[in-house]
């Protein structure tokens, strides 16, 4: 990687690492919150919910328009929003206004997550994919796990509104750093590359590109069901304290976060479809590890397997991501695809999970989440399947 690249990648890699950080603190507070409002468990789902309906609406438009006009202006403009809007949760004393700020926040959103990932896309060495995204994905993971506990702290010393506070002003420092450390836009590869990228049709077609979109909806359908309704169950069943729930919460991405970079590395040698399978594997068995749970130890040791899981998976899964976006010329709309797929999985997971809390009882959710994930795994070996890819042995041939 060039010197210059190297300052793009640290920029955008503190630059999320803040404002993932900020996100992740009211993570294990805005459940507990929903329910102090009289939310029952569907509307529980919808505070989480509605994040993902809004932003996904909006990822294919600023994923290409990122593709034609750069990447700067959209991380720069999105951040500044993000700041802005999570002023508003200090405000929000009802749950329909709650709602409407979780909206709101979503299309901020959708400016920042996929455009960054496919400016990260950009400057990656061909064949370092797996070590590159494996080493940008720890800002996210840390970032989402450290602001869980800061959360919990930050509530039981200080007050919810304080921790709002926080996630505002983190925003406001991803904002500056984006702003006054990203090059030009006129000096990024979207803008200079002079090959139209390919449409959408020709994307959406693409059966790598949809094995993996179904295998990120699954995963980030688990990971929404664990956020919304860990803090609920931990509260209800076992009445730990919100340092305790926070620490659980932040456990999964934590553990995957540490682990990305020798993840990241190992995709670069090692088959990624293999990889992926085994980290989808492990990451099913570990929701069935939440039904079967007693108490917090049980609940802890449920999450770190969880995380590791994720680690195996992540890390082949966003290589073989970049691989594609460079062979399409569309870096932010195969990123707006994965994030569109994280979107409406975080969605549909945290939504039919609380469904199935009013219906059957609050353990049931995480059953739920284990036999999706098994599903996703199912659609991701069909559509990727190769004849040809079976007699490989697990090291890739030169």
């Amino acid at each position: 990687m060039r010197k210059s690249d190297k300052k793009i990648f640290a920029t955008l890699f503190f630059s999320i690492f803040t404002v993932v950080t900020g996100v992740g603190i009211v993570v294990p507070l805005l459940p507990v919150y929903a329910h102090e409002l009289g939310a029952n468990g569907f509307y529980v789902a919808m505070v989480f919910g509605i994040f993902s309906i809004s932003r996904t609406c909006f990822l294919p438009y600023f994923g290409r328009c990122s593709d034609e006009k750069g990447r700067k202006p959209y991380i720069v403009t999105g951040l500044l929003a993000y700041g802005l809007i999570s002023f508003a949760f200090m405000f929000a004393d009802t749950l329909e206004l709650l709602i409407i700020i979780r909206f709101v926040q979503g299309i901020a959103s959708a400016m920042i997550m996929p455009v960054i990932h496919a400016y990260v896309g950009d400057i990656t060495p061909k064949n370092r994919e797996g070590f590159t995204m494996g080493v940008f994905n720890m800002s996210v993971f840390l970032g989402l796990s450290l602001g869980p506990l800061a959360g919990g702290v930050l509530k039981d010393h200080f007050s919810l509104q304080f921790s709002f506070l926080c996630m505002g002003m983190l925003s406001f420092a991803s904002f500056f750093l984006s702003l006054f450390f990203l090059p030009p836009t006129r000096s990024e590869k979207a803008v200079c590359n002079k090959e139209a990228p390919a449409g959408w049709k020709h994307l959406l077609r693409d059966r790598a590109i949809a094995g993996l979109s179904f295998f990120r909806f699954t995963y980030t359908a688990c990971i929404g069901i664990i956020w919304s309704f860990l803090p609920i169950f931990a509260d209800l069943e076992f009445s730990l304290s919100s340092s305790r729930i926070g620490i659980l919460v932040m456990l999964g991405v934590f553990v995957s976060g540490l682990v990305q970079t020798p993840m990241g590395f190992l995709a670069d040698r090692v088959n990624k479809k293999a990889m992926l399978i085994t980290g989808g594997l492990i990451t099913s068995y570990s929701m069935l590890l939440f039904v079967w749970a007693d108490g917090f130890k049980d609940l802890f040791l449920s999450n770190i397997l969880f995380g590791f899981g994720g680690s195996i998976s992540m890390a082949p899964l966003m290589a073989m991501a970049v691989r594609k976006g460079n062979q399409t010329e569309a870096m932010g709309s195969v990123m707006a695809i994965m994030t569109m797929a994280h979107s409406m999985g975080m969605m549909s997971g945290s939504l039919l999970a609380g469904v199935m809390m009013d219906i059957f009882e609050l353990r049931q959710a995480f059953s739920f989440g284990s036999f999706l994930m098994i599903g996703g795994l199912v659609l991701f070996f069909v559509l990727t399947y190769s004849r040809k890819e079976c007699v490989q042995p697990l090291m890739n041939r030169p």
